[in-house]
């Protein structure tokens, strides 16, 4: 008996030394990990400004925000200036067509009241569309050119077509009503009847 439990006791030993050996290596084991744990992060650090740097960049942020008002309201005077120029200038060309025109109106009105023959009130009417020419072509108004011509779709409207052999096949033949240009710039078309040449269709 007592050399049985002299070789537990030495098991018991034993065991007591592995599970020690075991420990000290799990211990040596962990430790690179705790050397890999990352530290706190930095701690942040509140900036603090002095009084007198708010009062300047309040200071600067008024002074900017007066500037935008002030530029937003010339903006806005400009804009109705030119408004209200662009309607002055529009009344003033208006009054200066208008004007030329009522030597003629009153024209008109005394071809209307005269009690001449059908043959005066003619040449009456005559005289007055003349003036009326005169006037147009010192506005730089003139009529677009049209019978005898090529016909030409940026300067004519056909209404349909006439059948003549004395004119070439596509040219004007008659004005329905006239066109006007003021300088290059096409007013309104001539309204025209083409010619239709049977002649040269056959050719």
């Amino acid at each position: 008996m007592p050399k049985q439990e002299t070789e537990l006791k030495e098991l018991e030993a034993s065991e007591n030394t592995l599970q020690a050996a075991q420990e000290v290596a799990v211990v040596d084991s962990a430790a690179p990990e705790a050397e890999t744990v990352p530290a706190a992060g930095p701690v942040a650090v509140e900036e603090t400004v002095s009084r007198a740097e708010f009062d300047q960049l309040k200071l600067e942020r008024d002074q900017l925000v007066d500037r935008i008002a002030r530029l937003q309201a010339e903006f806005e005077n400009a804009r109705k200036r030119a408004e209200r120029e662009k309607v002055e200038f529009r009344d003033y060309a208006t009054g200066n067509v208008v004007e030329q025109f009522l030597p003629v109106l009153d024209n008109f009105e005394l071809a209307l009241k005269s009690t001449g023959s059908a043959e005066q009130l003619r040449s009456g009417v005559e005289l007055i569309v003349k003036q009326m020419e005169e006037v147009l072509r010192q506005m730089q108004v003139t009529p677009v050119p049209a019978v005898g011509e090529e016909f030409d779709p940026r300067h004519h409207e056909a209404l349909g077509s006439i059948e003549r052999d004395d004119l070439p096949d596509h040219f004007v033949a008659d004005e329905v009503r006239r066109g006007y240009k003021l300088r290059d710039r096409l007013l309104r078309p001539a309204l025209v009847r083409i010619v239709s040449n049977p002649k040269q269709k056959i050719e």
